[in-house]
């Protein structure tokens, strides 16, 4: 961390005081809480007040480094309790004349993790990469309550990243620099430097002289602290011993210094008791000399086939040693690389609110990280367990802001609305009208129908149905090749549809308005019937236009005035029968299979359901998440249907339909 103060002309206005403090930790329990930084300025000083900016700091700074035990984020929390209390206490006391005059900025800073507060018209700035954010706008400020008194409110935090570049102003001078547009040419430095920004500063010393006030700049660099990075230590990996590993053939010598023979049992078994014989400088026995020479000779040979094992198993335990290390070293990079790909992520949330495009870079660093640390998890598994759980606390960490990003919710329980029995019916679709449900298969004739109360009704027909869509107040149900059997209050009326080309073998069905819109997935041929009323139906069109190129291979369409098709997990917008726009989805789990997309003319979402990760994801229009549904119950998706104002939806899922029930 690099630090900067610059104070202008202290002196020139005598009811105007202001400083800045940069507290360190002083000690390895007050680098736990990081570095504090405040700045303050009071306008219109009263005699008393001459010295609050300065007791305040002191209040704040004690109870942050006090609060060792805590996260920064909740020392600072602690420390806005206490600064609230001394300002309650004073004001208690009839001193008032601060009120409305104080401006304070309080900023911690830990492992490029920011939090920070603010009172009044300081400025808090953030520059990356030559742009400059004002992430202060992220506080909301509230009016000061008198009684009880709470000045200091809500803190924020957001991840920073290296070389990011804070700068903390004063009304007066953040009004100069903004006005000379100064704080453009600061951000244009790089590096950022402190003689840099003396050369910026001094090409407008004339006028500087004339105002007053506070510039902190911190400079986001990497702390060079002992102890910082996480490393494995000599518990984890045991260091090889020489004496430890050679320790068996020292131990066998000293016993093969004592002669000893084994002999046979009459069984034929060894006999494990060795028989010392007495040593004789002279052998006078000749037999007794070749049994000792011999005796001895097999007892060397045996010596070396140990030792041979022993060095043997020795180098394999060094080699299989030096290889985890260098797997661990080199592991420990992709470890860092990660951390720091998470960090950039977290920092771009500081963004969201000025600038939304960020969380769509959030999102993509985030799953960038999931896949490599997911790949790490598994190479790392016979590592020594300390490193291993580092990786796997990461995982943990990348997934729950993920999940949270991509606003997925597990089920453990959904509700189950209704469940068939197999005997009775086996349903493969799901269609919802107002209230009503109706279920059909293509593999029978007849449809089920469910309403609110659960009661339910067998509707009989003749033919086998293959498609269906609502059709104003009614339901259209679609029997190849030409049969269209019209459903109203569980009354059927049936027509025949021209047919509008040969060969024709439609997919899906959709209606907007009075018309019906039928794919033909084969040829990728949008066919459009209007309704001229009664039971007549106008001459098939060809909606798409020649200069369109036709969507083969579509997964699912769905109408809404304009057509949504869904093919190959990216959605595809026509309109007026051309092509508009291509939707290319990043979401978390990543997309394996899409297989339907529904939405209505009411409706502002796209529900698109995916069977093979048991979830249903709902989109905005133009690609947003708003919301995910996911449920291990969700075991054999076939089908879902959607309420009329979007908020319920019935989860066809084998012999079971669930219903979730949500809000934005």
């Amino acid at each position: 961390m690099q630090i900067f103060e610059f104070h202008f002309n202290p002196k020139l206005k005598l009811d105007l005081a202001f400083n800045s403090f940069c507290y360190e930790p002083e000690n390895i329990y007050e680098q736990k809480v990081g570095s504090l930084y405040i700045v303050g300025l009071l306008k219109n000083v009263l005699p008393q007040n001459i010295r609050l900016i300065d007791r305040l700091a002191g209040v704040i700074k004690n109870e942050y480094f006090k609060a060792m035990a805590f996260t920064p984020e909740k020392s600072l929390k602690e420390s806005l309790k206490v600064a609230n209390e001394f300002l309650r206490e004073i004001t208690k006391k009839g001193n008032v004349g601060w009120l409305g005059n104080l401006s304070f900025a309080i900023l911690s800073l830990k492992n490029f993790k920011l939090n920070f507060t603010k009172l009044g018209d300081i400025k808090i700035l953030l520059i990356r990469a030559g742009k400059i954010i004002d992430i202060d706008k992220k506080i909301k400020l509230e009016d000061v309550d008198p009684y009880p008194l709470k000045i200091f409110g809500s803190s924020v935090s957001g991840k920073l990243t290296e070389n990011d570049l804070i700068l903390v102003l004063t009304k007066d001078i953040f009004d100069f620099l903004q006005r000379q547009d100064l704080l453009n040419e600061i951000a244009k430095l790089s590096p950022f430097n402190d003689k840099g920004l003396k050369d910026i500063l001094n090409g407008k010393k004339e006028s500087l002289v004339k105002i007053s006030g506070v510039l902190l700049s911190i400079i986001l660099t990497k702390e060079d602290v002992s102890g910082k990075k996480e490393t494995i230590s000599t518990k984890e990996l045991k260091e090889f011993s020489l004496k430890e590993v050679f320790a068996p053939i020292f131990k066998f010598l000293e016993e093969v210094k004592k002669p000893s023979i084994s002999i046979k049992k009459p069984d034929g078994k060894l006999k494990l008791p060795k028989i010392k014989i007495p040593q004789i400088k002279i052998f006078t026995n000749v037999k007794t000399f070749f049994i000792k020479k011999i005796k001895l000779l097999l007892l060397n040979k045996k010596l070396v086939l140990v030792s041979s094992l022993i060095v043997f198993l020795s180098l394999g335990f060094l080699f299989s040693q030096y290889e985890q290390r260098q797997k661990i070293k080199t592991y420990r990079v992709d470890l860092e690389r990660i951390q720091e790909k998470l960090n950039l992520a977290e920092s771009f949330l500081i963004l969201k609110e000025t600038n939304p495009q960020s969380l769509q870079e959030t999102n993509r660093l985030l799953k960038e990280s999931w896949d490599e640390i997911s790949l790490l998890s598994k190479e790392v598994l016979n590592l020594p367990n300390s490193f291993t759980n580092q990786v796997l606390i990461l995982k943990d960490e990348i997934s729950k802001k993920l999940v949270e990003l991509n606003k997925l919710e597990e089920i453990e329980e959904p509700e189950l609305f209704f469940e068939f029995n197999r005997k009775e019916f086996i349903p493969q679709k799901i269609l919802v009208s107002g209230n009503n449900i109706y279920l059909f298969t293509p593999y029978s004739q007849n449809i089920f129908f469910l309403n609110e109360n659960k009661e339910k009704e067998i509707i009989k027909t003749e033919e086998k149905i293959n498609l269906a869509t609502k059709f104003n107040s009614s339901i259209s149900f679609f029997s190849k090749p030409d049969k269209l059997i019209i459903v109203k209050n569980n009354n059927l009326t049936q027509t025949s549809l021209q047919i509008s080309y040969p060969d024709f073998n439609f997919s899906y069905l959709s209606s907007y308005k009075s018309n019906l819109y039928f794919f033909d997935k084969k040829t990728g041929q949008i066919v459009k019937y209007p309704f001229l009323g009664d039971k007549h139906w106008d001459t098939p069109k060809l909606w798409l236009t020649s200069k369109t190129t036709k969507p083969l291979g579509v997964d699912s369409f769905t109408v809404d005035g304009s057509i949504w098709a869904l093919k190959e997990n990216t959605i595809y917008e026509y309109y007026a029968g051309e092509f508009q726009r291509k939707i290319e989805l990043e979401i978390f789990p990543q997309i394996k299979d899409f297989s339907k997309i529904y939405t209505s003319p009411t409706l502002p979402y796209l529900y698109i359901l995916e069977p093979i990760q048991k979830r249903i994801v709902i989109l905005d229009k133009t690609g947003k998440i708003i919301k995910q549904f996911q449920s291990e119950k969700f075991d054999n998706l076939l089908d879902f249907g959607v309420s009329e104002d979007g908020k319920t939806i019935w989860l066809l899922n084998g012999l079971k339909v669930y219903q979730i029930k949500w809000l934005d």
